[in-house]
């Protein structure tokens, strides 16, 4: 169910700039929300599988991206070997960071995340001779895969697409494995999966890193199509509204987090419309998403298409075993 569900989201995305090829919507929004994906799957790993809150993962994101945008601008490295260095980067900061950090938990672990992204972006907006400051870095040259240089919306919409669908694939994949079930474990409770021989120190460590790395390359691929960062891409309202994201898809689900990424990019740049309203409209919407689907809108949506489909099933056989009933017919599939 999950590979035929991973399928269909797949040509979705492949399909969708085929259907609106000249869509700037599609093709420059459908960009912005894949990275959003990306760090929401990410980020869910942490939150919904390991059950540890995080209110500091911009700052990985950021790490990527001015890791990408400082030494292909400032010393000439190529694109893809300045992303590898962000990911090294951000990978080693967070596996020196998850002992001390992951051994708090509930609101002291979210506010010890959220001290971690308060000094990330004060560094970046007080290293100006590194990052800019507060008017960021520019002219970051365009990402060069293998001699091919990503030009233009839709080979961004391609990459990122790209990009995506692999970190979905890999979420998938690493749910399914033995990490993943210590993980749930671990979420479920934490004394009872010490007791069953995990270590749950190192499973929280591992998948912190790993959650890490998928915010570290979404930012290097950011820097790379915008051409330039500042650090009010990477401030505390950008984790909440990551956290956001995943909660409003569906926690512990790797669909959820994307198609919540995906969903509250677009609500966001639909509701410019709106001008005045549009943040009042913006916490009506998710207000009532929590009240009338507390499970977020994939899973919520999933369970009501499901238990619709049951009723429908049970309706048309009561109705087939009433009518066989009148005839003095009995049904087969009825016991005798």
């Amino acid at each position: 169910m999950r590979l035929a569900g991973f399928y269909g989201f797949a040509a979705l995305v492949v399909l969708l700039p085929l259907l609106f090829p000249n869509d700037y919507f599609v093709i420059v929004v459908g960009a912005s929300a894949g990275l959003h994906a990306i760090l929401a799957v990410g980020l869910n790993l942490l939150v919904g599988y390991a059950g540890q809150i995080s209110l500091g993962h911009a700052a990985f994101f950021g790490m990527g991206a001015y890791a990408s945008a400082i030494l292909t601008t400032r010393f000439g490295w190529p694109g893809l070997l300045a992303l590898l260095a962000g990911l090294l980067v951000a990978g080693l900061l967070a596996w020196l960071l998850a002992r001390p950090i992951l051994r708090l938990r509930g609101h002291y672990l979210a506010m010890a995340t959220l001290g971690f992204g308060v000094i990330v972006h004060v560094i970046l907006v007080q290293a100006t001779d590194w990052t800019g400051g507060p008017d960021g870095l520019s002219g970051i040259p365009p990402l060069n895969l293998f001699g091919w240089t990503v030009e233009g919306d839709l080979q961004w919409y391609g990459v990122i697409a790209a990009a995506m669908l692999l970190a979905i694939w890999l979420s998938l994949n690493l749910v399914d494995s033995q990490i993943g079930r210590a993980l749930r474990a671990v979420h479920g409770s934490e004394f009872a999966a010490q007791m069953m021989g995990i270590d749950t120190a190192r499973a929280k460590t591992q998948v912190f890193v790993v959650s890490a790395l998928f915010a570290a390359f979404a930012g290097s691929l950011f820097a790379h199509q915008q051409a330039f960062v500042s650090p009010d891409s990477f401030n505390l309202a950008v984790s909440v509204e990551l956290v956001t994201m995943v909660v409003l898809g569906g926690i512990a689900s790797t669909f959820g987090a994307a198609c919540g990424a995906i969903a509250l990019t677009l609500l966001r740049q639909g509701l410019v419309v709106f001008e005045d309203y549009e943040m009042l409209i913006h916490g009506a919407l998710l207000m009532a998403v929590m009240i009338f689907l507390p499970q977020g809108l994939f899973v919520g949506l999933g369970q009501a298409l499901r238990t619709g489909l049951r009723r429908c099933g049970l309706g048309r056989r009561r109705d087939r075993h009433r009518s066989l009933s009148t005839a003095g017919v009995q049904d087969p599939g009825s016991p005798p």
